[in-house]
């Protein structure tokens, strides 16, 4: 815990970074590259619907004044009209087209690591989180769920984490994401990342947060009756701050000697209660 403790301070300033907050409209503040395209790709989307709604509800307006019973006793028998049998074709495969490229380049950008400079590897379990840091000298710690009686002021009830994923700001970090027992699903708002924990599995995706602070996230996959006390809590500071972090993580993790079963056992009472 004394890790958590060091950073009990920061995580407290803020509590409200990061994360949904009552009557919000939009998406969380988008802060890697490929959550602020998803954030434009969704504004795109959105007028797009917006502009088609609103010409169909006219149009059904037009149709119900001009052509009802009333004003239109003897009604017209036109079979079909090329110039709107093209328009109705063409207009929607030019809608498609315009989604769909921004869509593709989109999913290959999300897809595609850019140039990694460090990896981190989460691996789901019923109902916790485990991660290693392969390229820091491969420790491992477990992170799961505090109570409503071990909260802090100032930490968010059903997201606060007893140990905390720390990340290094303005960093290309491939993410690496498994099961060891059910499907799981790896998912932070702001990074853009949702990504399935499949046993057996290893998926891959990547960050670059460009933005310091506290984030939250939940498992997004169905996985047991503890599936909504599975909350991912990742604190993302400077790069110095980080090698601080990484030598005295180093140090206690690996003076540890907690089982996963623990841990486990755990998460099970916290779930059935």
């Amino acid at each position: 815990m004394a890790l958590l403790c060091t950073f009990v301070a920061s995580v407290s300033a803020h509590a409200g970074h990061g994360m949904a907050h009552p009557w919000q409209l939009g998406l969380q503040e988008p802060v890697t590259p490929v959550a602020v395209q998803i954030n434009d790709f969704h504004n795109l989307l959105l007028v797009i619907i917006t502009v088609i709604a609103v010409f169909v509800t006219l149009l059904m307006i037009y149709v119900m004044v001009k052509f009802n019973a009333k004003a239109n006793p003897i009604p017209r028998t036109t079979t079909h009209n090329t110039l709107l049998e093209v328009l109705w074709t063409a207009i929607p495969i030019l809608i498609l087209v315009v989604i769909a490229i921004p869509s593709f380049k989109l999913l290959y950008f999300a897809d595609t690591t850019k140039d990694a400079e460090m990896t981190i590897k989460a691996v789901g379990h019923q109902w916790y989180w485990s991660y290693e840091y392969p390229d820091h000298g491969d420790f491992t710690f477990d992170a799961a769920m505090l109570e409503k009686e071990e909260l802090q002021p100032g930490q968010p009830r059903l997201l606060t984490t007893d140990e905390t994923v720390v990340l290094p700001v303005n960093t290309n970090i491939r993410l690496l994401i498994a099961a060891d027992d059910v499907l799981h699903a790896w998912a932070m708002p702001s990074f853009g990342v949702k990504l399935d924990a499949v046993p057996g599995r290893l998926n891959e995706t990547w960050v670059r947060v460009e933005k310091e602070g506290t984030y939250y996230g939940q498992c997004s996959e169905l996985c047991g009756t503890g599936h909504g006390f599975m909350p991912i809590m990742v604190k993302v500071v400077s790069k110095e701050a980080f090698a601080t972090w990484v030598k005295t993580a180093k140090e206690e993790y690996a003076s540890r000697d907690e089982k996963s079963s623990v841990k486990l056992a755990a998460a099970n009472d916290s779930a059935a209660e």
